[in-house]
């Protein structure tokens, strides 16, 4: 199977992440553009020549996922800053029509965002009055929702007056969003062409009121007016999605729908709202076992793998979390959960982990008992990283696509889900950022120094496991591809 795939952005989890599931299969072969093709955080990539490279490769292909965020904004963060008419972002969707006819047996799964609206003021990601009304402009849409949907309370009707934000940033916000909704409903209209053959529009960041669920309420309208509900899928993610595409177009390749059995760490696991989503943990699995051409089942037995969920007990909470809520103990029985899992390996099951137990890292608990249980390295599949649908999205991948155990695969995730994100980000930024002088969201003069602090401090992380005595690694390299604390991009070798 020869697929073509355009990624949401050049950070890791969009471009690596795919390629390293990819080629633990081997009847994928995955094509990519280079890293250089591709923009740089608000740099936007070069739309002419990812046409160019996508056209001068596409004549062999089995299938192409597509990113059209990459492909008519040039990224992800682009989508939200561009000043482009809807002329000529609708000029650059057209390349879609022309690689179908350049190779009219390829199928093309596409995916393509609906505009985020985070819940803080922080201008990294986002317009530079984001900066300071970022989380007016989030608030002030929500309660107006709220609002037209079940009324407001006096309270809320004063917090809704008391909001202020200049005018022309409203506009400004507004207008853009306008723009990304009428390419959003244009990209149905493809799929309803035939021109794209599968379809997902992801929410980054989704709420279930404001600006997000307006425009998931108009897309989902037009969705199931045209009776395309068979062929696209509208649910919280968006940097695993391509993950997802591959899995599905692989499914699809081996006319195959693989069974799975999921189980719980917690009684109130399934109806969790997850944070930054905006229903229960239960139906985004649904969302993701569909869109990855897969079937739920009842029983361990009738299934082809099983899917441990690490869930809270009570809500979710972030690695950032000085101190958890006693809920997060007391509500849910992680030693029950991992020794559960270890039974299932010892009957012979495939079990993979989605650690969604916190969002922005691994449950070191968990990882912990799992090291303990000595059953790390018996899982066909591990993540623990950002969102709940990040983490689920990646674990059912590996799952579906990795023959067997990867080791590798499984380490890295291992490594950079818990160690980084949950353990050594953490103790970064709170014993050695001021005294570097960096800062987090900023350490472009200090990247090689904080990467190799961060990469003696995986090693010893890892180290310390008992799972590294079995399989030995080496942290080769650690780097920071926006130049932040947040993410990295990691090299290790399986000795």
């Amino acid at each position: 199977m020869k697929t073509l795939l355009l990624p949401l952005d050049e950070r890791p989890c969009n471009y690596y992440y795919p390629q390293m599931i990819g080629a633990s299969n081997k009847e994928i072969d995955l094509l990519v553009p280079g890293a250089t093709l591709l923009g740089d955080k608000k740099q936007p990539a070069d739309t002419a020549k990812i046409a160019e490279f996508l056209c001068n490769n596409v004549a062999d292909c089995t299938n192409a996922i597509i990113s059209i965020d990459t492909l008519v904004y040039g990224g992800l963060i682009p989508s939200r800053l561009h000043h482009a008419k809807e002329a000529e972002l609708m000029q650059r969707l057209e390349v879609l029509q022309k690689l179908k006819e350049l190779n009219p047996s390829m199928r093309i799964y596409a995916f393509n965002c609906i505009m985020r609206t985070p819940q803080y003021n922080s201008s990294e990601e986002e317009p530079d009055y984001y900066e300071d009304h970022g989380f007016a402009l989030f608030r002030r849409k929500y309660l107006l929702d709220y609002k037209e949907r079940h009324g407001l309370s006096d309270e809320e009707q004063a917090e809704l007056d008391n909001i202020k934000i200049p005018q022309e940033y409203i506009n400004d916000y507004e207008t853009r969003r306008e723009v990304n909704m009428l390419l959003n409903m244009e990209v149905v209209k493809y799929l309803e062409r035939g021109i794209i053959d599968f379809l997902v529009i992801p929410q980054d960041d989704s709420s279930p009121y404001g600006y997000t669920a307006i425009s998931q309420k108009r897309i989902i309208a037009m969705v199931q007016e045209k009776q395309l509900d068979m062929k696209a899928m509208i649910y919280p993610g968006a940097d695993e999605v391509a993950l997802s595409l591959l899995t599905r177009a692989y499914h699809d390749y081996k006319n195959t729908e693989p069974a799975v059995y999921p189980f719980y760490a917690s009684v109130l696991g399934p109806s969790i709202v997850p944070l930054y989503e905006d229903r229960p943990m239960f139906e985004s699995l649904k969302s993701h076992i569909r869109v990855c051409k897969a079937r739920l089942v009842a029983t361990p037995q009738e299934a082809d793998f099983i899917l441990a969920i690490n869930c809270p007990g009570k809500f979710m909470e972030d690695t950032y979390n000085e101190a958890f809520d006693v809920t997060h103990y007391t509500w849910r029985n992680v030693l029950d959960f991992t020794m559960q899992i270890k039974e299932y390996v010892n009957q012979g099951y495939k079990v993979a982990v989605s650690d969604s137990a916190l969002c922005n890292g691994g449950d070191v608990q968990l990882v912990r008992y799992l090291d303990q249980l000595n059953v790390i390295d018996k899982l066909i599949s591990y993540a623990g990283w950002n969102t709940n649908c990040n983490t689920l999205g990646t674990a059912l991948a590996q799952a579906c696509i990795g023959e067997g155990i990867n080791i590798h695969n499984l380490l890295y995730r291992v490594i950079e889900d818990t160690g980084y994100q949950a353990v050594v980000r953490h103790d970064i930024e709170s014993n050695d950022i001021e005294k570097i002088g960096a800062d987090y969201d900023n350490i472009s003069s200090h990247l090689g120094q904080i990467g190799e602090i961060a990469r003696d401090r995986l090693q010893k992380f890892y180290n310390n496991m008992n799972v590294s005595k079995r399989n030995p690694v080496k942290i080769v390299e650690i780097t920071h591809p926006w130049k932040r604390l947040f993410e990295i991009g990691m090299k290790i070798e399986v000795l």
